[in-house]
């Protein structure tokens, strides 16, 4: 489907970033992709289905919750690959910042930030 990786980092501006900066957007990029598809698909379910869906999440069962939602909404891998799209052109139009924070002389208190959601 899609891969979470430093080719991807290249595509949006932040292929200079160090390693350790790359992890932390990676797991930045990961999560709030997740956290933004969660809330589209949210959008879409009824009280019941939320509760079947939160019950995999609450067990940490990755294979059913995805499971269940290649079942009750096929269209979630378009979910995913609109959400994808948007966050990317968001990190696009903040990489240059990104970049700025991260090389300055302690980055360990600059945590790059995305943009909010449009």
């Amino acid at each position: 489907m899609f891969k979470l990786d430093n080719t991807l980092l290249e595509e949006l501006g932040l292929g200079s970033l160090p390693a350790e900066e790359k992890n932390r957007m990676l797991s930045h990029i990961y999560e709030t992709l997740e956290m933004r598809v969660g809330m589209k698909l949210a959008e879409q379910m009824s009280n019941e289905q939320l509760d079947e869906f939160e019950s995999f999440i609450d067990k940490n069962d990755e294979a059913g919750a995805l499971k269940w939602l290649e079942t009750n909404f096929p269209n979630y891998k378009q979910v995913v690959a609109e959400e994808l799209e948007k966050l990317k052109t968001e990190v696009k139009g903040s990489s240059a910042q990104i970049v700025a924070a991260t090389s300055q002389p302690n980055p360990e208190q600059v945590s790059p930030e995305l943009p909010p959601a449009a």
